[in-house]
């Protein structure tokens, strides 16, 4: 099938193979009955590129599904699949799940096979996107598990817990303890979107949980210096690549990334790159300490424009940012990769678009997160599919 990452460059490329997930969703019985959008070298958290215009959110045509998984996304909003695949390197599938109303799943670090040569990079990996947490959970069963191509990954295939967990959701959450972060470190977060999120909070509190609010101790430009200095040595150096080089073939957004990217790496060393993710891991290790999960929104803005280049940067809640990722609270949980992330929605701001809460556990612990995150579901009214479709 054609392989082409939204480039102009590579129109007419064609996969030789599948990767490790699609074989093992083939091998199980799935349909791979569509190829959807992504923005350009899943670079952007919108959805749109020279070579298949602009993709638009189900729930408000103005607005993004969110990115880079973005037709995956509005796919499942829109109804048109059951289950889709996504990657995360930034929060490409929690972020349009967030902005879709659907459920999206940032397994840890190698637990899902990647290909390479991305599959190496430890900010990264793929996972599974559904209308459901149980779906999210079966599709991600049949994903997860070590497999020869990928020396990264790691844990056993076809493990029912994730299932049986989603499958019998126990709204009795005495004795689970849930860290909450409203802002995670002052993120400008718009007020549906804090107030949905104190919903599920009381929700959970109603539920029996014990909560405990936590502030992180690090700034939103803190998160953007790490997370790209970590870009530019790898992700900015496989776009180049990508291209050949010609950077101006990339649409004004792309374009902007690889120049973001690339002042990075002339300015920090990898060596640093991996000090400033050990400080904000061991941040992350604070906020979880004595805590099953940890719950912060997953995007701190209410929609982003679906046709959006934000070669300025972007304002939010009065302040400018001049990266517009500050609109997104998915990227310190890449830095801390071995941790599972749960976005589940939170309600709907009131644009129409969706929001959406992260789940958080600490490393390697994918049960706490689809054990909380089937709780929200079962006890928050459903967004379903979106109006018209």
């Amino acid at each position: 099938m054609p392989v082409s990452q939204g480039l102009l460059a590579q129109t007419g490329n064609r996969a030789d193979v599948d990767m490790p997930i699609i074989e093992r969703i083939r091998a199980a019985g799935g349909i791979v009955h569509a190829r959807t959008t992504t923005p350009e070298f899943s670079c952007a958290s919108v959805t749109h590129s020279k070579l298949w215009g602009v993709t638009r959110n189900p729930w408000n045509t103005d607005a993004g599904p969110g990115g880079s998984s973005g037709g995956a996304g509005a796919a499942l909003a829109a109804g048109l699949t059951t289950l889709a695949t996504a990657s995360d390197i930034g929060g490409s599938t929690r972020i349009p799940a967030g902005f879709c109303g659907v459920i999206g799943y940032k397994a840890p670090y190698g637990r899902v096979p990647g290909a390479a040569p991305l599959s190496a990079d430890w900010y990264r990996g793929d996972g599974p996107m559904a209308r459901t947490v149980l779906d999210t959970a079966l599709l991600a069963s049949v994903m997860s598990g070590q497999h020869a191509s990928d020396h990264t990954s790691w844990g056993p295939q076809n493990s029912r817990e994730l299932i049986d967990i989603a499958s019998r959701p126990e709204t009795d959450l005495r004795g689970v303890r849930i860290a909450y972060e409203p802002t995670l470190g002052g993120f400008p977060v718009d007020p549906d979107v804090a107030t949905n999120t104190k919903m599920v909070i009381e929700t959970l509190a109603d539920a029996g949980a014990d909560i405990v609010e936590v502030h992180a101790r690090w700034d939103v430009e803190q998160v953007l210096t790490t997370c790209f200095t970590h870009f530019g040595h790898i992700m900015g150096n496989a776009l180049a690549d990508a291209v050949d080089g010609d950077l101006e073939s990339l649409s004004p957004y792309a374009q902007r990334f690889g120049g973001i990217t690339a002042q990075a790496r002339e300015s920090s060393s990898l060596f640093d790159s991996i000090r400033m993710d050990l400080a904000m891991q061991a941040e992350i290790s604070r906020l979880l300490a004595d805590a099953n999960a940890l719950i912060t929104p997953t995007s701190a803005c209410a929609m982003l424009p679906a046709d959006g280049n934000f070669l300025d940067g972007i304002t939010l809640d009065g302040t400018h940012y001049d990266n517009y990722m500050a609109a997104h609270m998915t990227m310190p949980f890449n830095t801390a990769n071995r941790c599972p992330v749960l976005a589940v929605p939170s309600g709907r701001s009131a644009c129409g678009v969706p929001t959406s809460v992260q789940v958080v556990g600490a490393p390697l612990d994918e049960a706490s997160v689809f054990r909380i995150g089937a709780v929200i579901e079962a006890l928050l009214p459903p967004l379903g599919i979106a109006p018209g479709m």
